[in-house]
């Protein structure tokens, strides 16, 4: 467990799930829950039984994005910082998220909005049930899109369409979220939970560095020349050529039997 319980955090046959915990704020990022989130992602980065990554909600939503409450413009005094609070909280935590070499599945189990919806975006493989809403909310109060949403929503979605969502914050579903391939599928809300636990269990059973591997490639994909990539390529194969996992992997293909798979 972290130390606060406004993440809760789980670790269960490799996989260590991180459930965002204010549901009376609709999960709401506060400075302690930044703080518990980034633990949980600390921890998931140095322990070697953390094989794969589920972030979720609790109650009836994902995330709302910050807690705007400690915000209130009525109570006077300067104005804040908000780039200091993305450098202090947000940023870090986007970094781990990204830099992360184990597979990272988020379910989007309700709304997630503003910098909930680009905490979502930000991780490997995105589940969301039917019901979910993704919200690019920050027109709607004069900000811009952080948490890398003006980063992700344009190399996932491309312009046209990045600057349509920013600029009139329009709900996006689930089912077009998964259309447009802004995450991996709609799920049934009754069945988000036991499918992205499934999933993230059977990312947790598989050859660890290889799958790590093959996160660090995909991302630098779009700033790599093919020249560059090429010889990224060469050396991550190298190295995953050189796992415990990989011996084991085409053992059990000549074997004709399931691969067990260490993480090493």
């Amino acid at each position: 467990m972290t130390g606060s319980e406004t993440v809760l955090s789980t670790l269960v046959d490799g996989v260590l799930k991180l459930t965002l915990n204010r549901p009376d704020k609709l999960n709401s990022f506060n400075e302690e829950m930044h703080l518990a989130f980034r633990a949980g992602l600390e921890q998931a980065g140095d322990d070697s039984e953390v094989r794969a990554v589920l972030i979720t909600g609790s109650g009836r939503g994902f995330c709302a994005g910050q807690d705007l409450g400690d915000r209130d413009p009525r109570k006077g005094g300067p104005a804040p910082d908000l780039g200091h609070t993305l450098e202090t909280f947000y940023n870090p935590n986007l970094r781990l998220i990204r830099a992360l070499e184990k597979p990272v599945v988020c379910a989007v189990n309700g709304v997630a909005a503003g910098a909930g919806a680009n905490i979502a975006l930000a991780c490997d493989i995105v589940l969301a049930a039917r019901s979910a809403k993704f919200i690019q909310a920050f027109s709607k109060i004069g900000l811009i899109p952080d948490a890398g949403g003006s980063w992700s929503l344009a190399r996932i979605l491309g312009e046209p369409r990045a600057k349509a969502l920013a600029l009139t914050a329009e709900p996006v579903t689930a089912e077009k979220a998964a259309e447009w391939g802004m995450i991996w599928k709609a799920v049934d809300d009754d069945q988000l939970i036991n499918e992205a636990t499934a999933l993230a269990g059977s990312l947790a059973g598989g050859p660890t560095i290889g799958l790590g591997l093959t996160k660090r490639l995909i991302q630098a994909a779009a700033t790599n020349s093919l020249d560059m990539h090429l010889d990224m390529e060469r050396d991550c194969q190298r190295t995953a050529g050189r796992t415990a996992d990989y011996a084991e992997g085409v053992t059990a293909f000549l074997e004709k039997r399931k691969p067990e798979f260490k993480g090493r």
